[in-house]
Parts: C-alpha cells; structure tokens; sequence
C-alpha cells in the first residue's frame, strides 16, 4: 500500500466519481480506477458500490474513509513539524553561560530570541569553563558563553568573540581601597587574594598570572569559589579581595565596592562557542540575537558616556 492509494481513494469518496477525482488529482481516469482496484484487493475489500456515472462507499468504505484521512494528516503535520524544525522554529536548545561575565547580555538575547521563536525551548545551564567545554564537545549542549581562554581549549569547536567586560578589584565597603578613584596592580598583588576555582576556571587563573607579571609580582590567592555567589561572600566577610567582571555588580549590589585598575588590565572576552559540525539553525538564530544586545548594550553605554568639552581636554 502507498500513499497514493489513500489520496485517490479519499478523492474518490468526497466526490463519488471517477472522472472528477481525476480532475481534481491531476490524473487520468483509468489511474484512479487502478490504484483504487489495487487498494481493494490490498485490503482484501470492497470499498465502494460502483454504478454508472457514481460511486457509493460501502460498510468498509465508510469505516476506512476516516482512518485514511486520519494517516494523511497525520503525514502532513509531520512533515510540516519537519520544516519548523528545519528553519528552527521548533525544538529545543541548551546553553550553558558563565553567570557573572554575561549578566547583562544572556537576558536580552533570550528574550528577543523567544519573542522571535516562541516554538522553541531555551534550558540555560549556569556552568564552568569546563563542564561547558565538556558539554559542547559529549553533545548535551548546543551552544556557550564564557570567557575565553587559550585557543588550544577551543578544539573541534567554532567561537566568535562576544562581548569585552572591563576587569574590577571587588572588596568589602569597610576595606582601605574602598575610597579610593583607582587601585594599583602592585598594591593588589599585596592583598590576599580570591579567586575562581582552577580546575573548572583555568582561563581565569591564566588571566591573573598573566595581569600579575606585568608587576613581577605573583598574587597570593588565599581561597578558590565555584560560584559567584560564594566568592561575593567570601570577599564581603573580609576573605580577601578578587579580580573580577564589572557586571559582578549586578549580583554583589553594595555589598562589595568596585574599583578600577591602575594600569587597566585588557577586558576578560566573552565567546559564545558551539560543535563545529552543529549545523542547527537554533544556534545560528540565538547568535543572531546575542549580537543584537550586544550592539544594544553598546548603544546604551555610548549614551551614558561623560561628555568632555575642549576645556577638559586641554
């Protein structure tokens, strides 16, 4: 049995005759009578009572008639189901994202995602540099956020570079640097110092030997967190202090006191990263709007940058 035998049947029984089912499917008359004939002794039936000029359906017919129709729209919304998902309408997306440095970019970018996709579900999981390394790579995610680290850690994967996040010193309010406009390297690699864990942040322990040596002085770090949570607390409570994202403060608020850096250390770069043989069209469109609150965010900080007339600038 093919399809087809369902389509010129189904034809046939809405229009109880040979000659307008042909019509109506583009087909000689001789082929409709076949393919229903074969229909009929496929089933082992007879599925209409057929006269001079008009079909008349039989018990079996009229029985048949709706499970047949039920098989082609059944088909049919299969394969439309197929398209959605094809243009990425549909499905489901994983992301994994570090917390802290994307805070303000993932809410944008999801929400104009799902307003653009509402057929697709979004599952973002707060994760490590590598359990999102390790996602990306086993297939359990589609697509991450993180700031990046050597390119050697980014094998087998495609990334585009995101989003710059200036770098802060985060101490508690009752801390000596708490008042001041800027705080030297020198004097932070005399603090004790917090961190991210190694093992799951390696780009960041990378990061802090890197912006310690142009001091020659390696930071003493007293204590490593594997959440941002935990390292707000531990900086708040007096542990030490830490290097961190300026977006830190969306979470930390004034419990902690962010300063800039003397010489600025470069910005920590934010890349979204994905399977190079992930074809999705769900990672393509979430990028898509990744980008956009990007040029988003960066509008919105032009806006609110100090203005500096000729006599500043003198």
């Amino acid at each position: 049995m093919e399809l087809r035998h369902l389509r010129y049947f189904l034809a046939a029984a809405e229009l109880e005759n040979i000659s307008r089912a042909a019509l109506k499917l583009h087909v000689s008359q001789p082929a409709v009578s076949r393919q229903i004939r074969d229909l009929e002794d496929e089933l082992g039936l007879v599925l209409f009572e057929r006269g001079p000029k008009s079909l008349r359906l039989t018990a079996a017919g009229k029985a048949f008639q709706p499970e047949a129709a039920a098989v082609l729209a059944r088909l049919e919304a299969g394969i439309q189901s197929a398209r959605r998902a094809s243009a990425g309408e549909t499905g489901e997306l994983q992301i994994g994202y570090a917390m802290s440095p994307t805070v303000r970019l993932m809410p944008l970018a999801l929400r104009e995602f799902q307003r653009r996709h509402p057929g697709v579900k979004v599952r973002l999981q707060d994760l490590s540099t590598g359990e999102m390394l390790g996602g990306l790579r086993d297939g359990t995610l589609h697509l991450a956020f993180f700031v990046r680290g050597e390119a050697a850690s980014l094998r087998k994967l495609q990334w585009e570079d995101i989003l710059s996040v200036p770098v802060r010193v985060a101490v508690p309010p009752g801390h000596p640097f708490a008042g001041r406009a800027e705080v030297t390297l020198k004097e932070v690699a005399a603090e004790p110092l917090l961190a991210y864990g190694a093992s799951g942040y390696p780009e960041y322990h990378g990061f802090l030997m890197t912006t310690f040596s142009k001091v020659r002085r390696k930071p003493r770090v007293v204590g490593e967190h594997d959440s941002v949570a935990s390292l707000i607390a531990s900086i708040e409570a007096g542990a030490g202090v830490a290097l961190t994202p300026e977006s830190i403060a969306c979470f930390a608020g004034p419990r902690l006191i962010l300063i800039p850096l003397s010489p600025a250390p470069p910005p920590l770069t934010v890349a979204a990263a994905w399977l190079a043989t992930n074809e999705s069209p769900l990672v393509r469109h979430f990028l898509e709007c990744a980008r956009e609150a990007r040029a988003g965010m960066e509008d919105v900080n032009r806006d609110h940058a100090p203005e500096h007339s000729g006599a500043d600038a003198e």
